[in-house]
């Protein structure tokens, strides 16, 4: 018995031992993280001659030769996505993108470009990262100098913000920029720096793009063009709008209201005096002296509307500046006010305007506690409302709460 309690334990500590040595002469495997990237992988295809291509490159005729078989991928690819096959055309892709390096940065970039839109759209995440990765190996290759030419920065630019990635294409964009400046193609340097512009507004990043259409204003003032001054003048007041600044809009809004006046385009100025005047309202919230220039910048607007015969605008802007009198607690001036605003919407032959008007006017008499005055003006609400079918039993019920004495 003894004897074979020996024999199992001789066993036992002989397969511990085995297991041991094994475990320390078997090599770790590490998990696969990170599949490798479809498009940076080398494999033989039949579309490239048997020869090393690094050492005896394509012939131009070979290239033409895998120009049209790539062209040929690409359809065989459309043709199954448009099938529903996504795997497989986007697999087909892949391969036409491998082969793409071999026809020059630029034919590759523009292939990564649309594809990468595509991938993009179907949300297919791994497919994007590949293709952005691909892109960021052209732009600054390992073993190379990065991408200089203009064509190139251009596409790259492009795929990037196919592939949504802003602050990539916005490196490719401002090296574009550094060249055509050093160059003095000022025609350039406004193309580029208007796609500079566009792409911080659609990531909503507004204080760089107030910074690009500065600079686009500085060079249009500089070459005296006219329209393209104005055209930067309204994108940086919405910017500085967006952007909640309004001490810039203000700045803004008055040139372009100086270039107006001095073109005599007076249609166009109510509504810039408007937008300044709310402007100043918003800088009082921090300095009450400047309600002074939201005052004047609303009795401007409704001043130059009427004699522009724009009513609707004139009632903008007395709307406006009724609000901002009550604010104040200047009700006789907010009353005065409410007459011409009664004139304006008559000339318009804004029905609703003129009701809305007495009910505003009653609203502030009943206010004072004037209820014959707060009565008549309901009284002449009431009237409009019954041609317009329309709240004509609100003007009523507020007839009724009116005290008797």
């Amino acid at each position: 018995m003894i004897r074979c309690l020996s024999v199992i334990l001789a066993l036992t500590l002989s397969l511990v031992s085995n297991s041991f040595v094994l475990a320390q002469t078997r090599k770790p495997q590490s998990p696969d993280r990170f599949p490798p990237n479809p498009l940076e992988i080398k494999v033989s295809d039949p579309l490239l001659p048997a020869r090393k291509l690094d050492k005896q490159p394509l012939t131009i005729q070979e290239q033409q030769q895998l120009a049209i078989a790539l062209e040929n991928l690409n359809q065989e690819a459309t043709a199954k996505y448009q099938g529903g096959d996504k795997s497989g055309a986007f697999e087909t892709w892949n391969r036409e993108l491998r082969l793409r390096r071999y026809l020059g940065n630029l034919a590759e970039v523009q292939a990564l470009s649309r594809v990468g839109e595509i991938a993009w759209r179907e949300n297919e995440r791994s497919q994007v990262q590949f293709i952005t990765q691909r892109l960021q190996s052209v732009h600054k290759p390992r073993k190379a100098q990065p991408v200089s030419d203009l064509e190139v920065l251009r596409a790259l630019g492009q795929a990037y913000q196919n592939v949504r990635a802003p602050k990539l294409a916005l490196e490719a964009y401002n090296q574009v920029l550094a060249q055509v400046r050093q160059q003095q193609n000022v025609t350039a340097e406004v193309e580029t720096l208007t796609t500079i512009g566009s792409i911080h507004m659609s990531w909503f990043d507004y204080p760089q793009a107030a910074a690009t259409y500065e600079q686009l204003l500085s060079l249009a003032s500089a070459r005296g063009d006219r329209q393209r001054e104005v055209t930067y003048l309204q994108q940086l007041a919405y910017i500085y709008e967006q952007g909640r600044q309004p001490q810039q809009s203000v700045n803004i809004r008055s040139k372009l209201a100086e270039i107006y006046t001095r073109d005599n385009n007076l249609a166009e100025i109510p509504t810039l005096r408007m937008a300044i005047a709310n402007d100043y309202e918003a800088l009082a919230k921090q300095d009450p002296s400047q309600l002074e220039n939201a005052f004047q910048n609303y009795q401007l607007a409704y001043t130059i509307a009427w004699e522009q015969q724009q009513y609707a605008r004139v009632g903008e802007a007395l709307q406006k500046l009724i609000a901002l009198y009550r604010s104040q607690g200047q009700i006789d001036e907010a009353l005065q006010t409410s007459q011409i605003l009664l004139q304006s919407e008559e000339l318009a032959g804004n029905f609703y305007g003129m009701m809305t008007a007495y009910d505003q006017i009653g609203q502030m008499y009943l206010q004072r506690k004037q209820y014959p005055q707060a009565r008549n003006a309901f009284q002449e609400g009431l009237k409009i409302a019954q041609q317009l079918q329309y709240e004509d039993s609100y003007f009523t019920q507020q007839i009724q709460k009116i005290p008797m004495n």
